[in-house]
C-alpha cells in the first residue's frame, strides 16, 4: 500500500471515529442499540476492517461495549454511571481550575470573555423558545468550560476531562431538555468567579452546576 493510500485510509478513519462517538453521545445511535457492521460501513463509508478498529477504539472509551463473536453494540446508560461521571468530572474540573486560575494570564481571560460571550448568546436564543439552538449551546458550553481551565498547562488533565465531559454530556442529550434559565445563572456566576480569580467560589459553583445537572437529567425519567 503506498503512503498515500495509508494516509486516506487513516483520514477514513478518523472521519469514522468522531462521527460515530459524536451520534453516540448525541443518541443518534441509541444505548443498546446494536452496531452491524454491514449498515455502518455504508452508513460511514469506511471498511469493515477500519469499522472494528473504530469500534474497539470507542470501547476504550466505554461508548461502546464488544461482545466477542457477537459484536458491538453502544454502551448502555444507568444512574451509577451518570453518578461517577459526575464525581469524575468534578474531581478533574476542580483540579484543573485552581491551576488555570493560578496561571492564567491576560490572553486566558480573552478566551473566557469571548467564550462566555458566545455561549450566553445561545443561551438567550434558548430561553425565548428557540430550541433549533441546542446544537450550538452544547459546543459553546464544553468551549466555556474549555477555556475556564486551559491555562492549567496538563494536556493529559485536559484530555481526561474532554472524554469525560463528552460523556457527562451524553447523559444531558438523551434527557431531551435544556435546563433553563438556572445553568445561565451558574455560567454567569462561573465567569464572573474566573474573573475574579475566586478558585474556592468557582470549585463551589462547579459543585452546585454539575449536580443540579444530574438532578435534571434524573427527573427527565430517560435514565433507566
Amino acid at each position: 500500500m503506498s503512503r498515500h493510500e495509508t494516509d486516506r485510509l487513516e483520514t477514513a478513519g478518523e472521519l469514522a471515529f468522531r462521527l460515530i462517538r459524536q451520534d453516540i453521545i448525541a443518541g443518534t445511535l441509541a444505548p443498546g442499540q446494536k452496531l452491524k457492521l454491514d449498515q455502518l460501513k455504508d452508513r460511514y463509508a469506511v471498511s469493515v476492517s477500519t469499522l472494528r478498529e473504530t469500534l474497539s477504539r470507542l470501547a476504550s472509551e466505554n461508548l461502546v461495549t464488544a461482545e466477542g463473536q457477537r459484536g458491538f453494540e453502544v454502551a448502555p446508560v444507568s444512574v451509577k454511571e451518570l453518578e461517577n461521571l459526575g464525581d469524575l468530572r468534578l474531581l478533574l474540573e476542580s483540579h484543573a481550575v485552581g491551576l488555570s486560575f493560578a496561571a492564567g494570564d491576560l490572553d486566558w481571560e480573552a478566551r473566557i470573555v469571548a467564550a462566555h460571550h458566545k455561549l450566553s448568546a445561545v443561551e438567550r436564543h434558548l430561553l425565548e423558545g428557540d430550541l433549533q439552538r441546542t446544537a450550538d449551546w452544547v459546543r459553546y458550553d464544553w468551549e466555556f468550560h474549555q477555556a475556564l481551565v486551559s491555562a492549567c498547562d496538563s494536556a493529559v488533565l485536559m484530555g481526561a476531562l474532554s472524554s469525560t465531559f463528552d460523556r457527562f454530556l451524553r447523559y444531558h442529550l438523551l434527557a431531551q431538555s435544556f435546563r433553563g434559565k438556572p445553568v445561565t445563572d451558574d455560567h454567569r456566576h462561573l465567569f464572573e468567579l474566573a474573573m475574579r480569580r475566586d478558585v474556592n467560589g468557582a470549585r463551589a459553583m462547579l459543585q452546585q452546576h454539575v449536580r443540579s445537572g444530574i438532578d435534571h437529567v434524573l427527573k427527565s425519567g430517560r435514565i433507566p
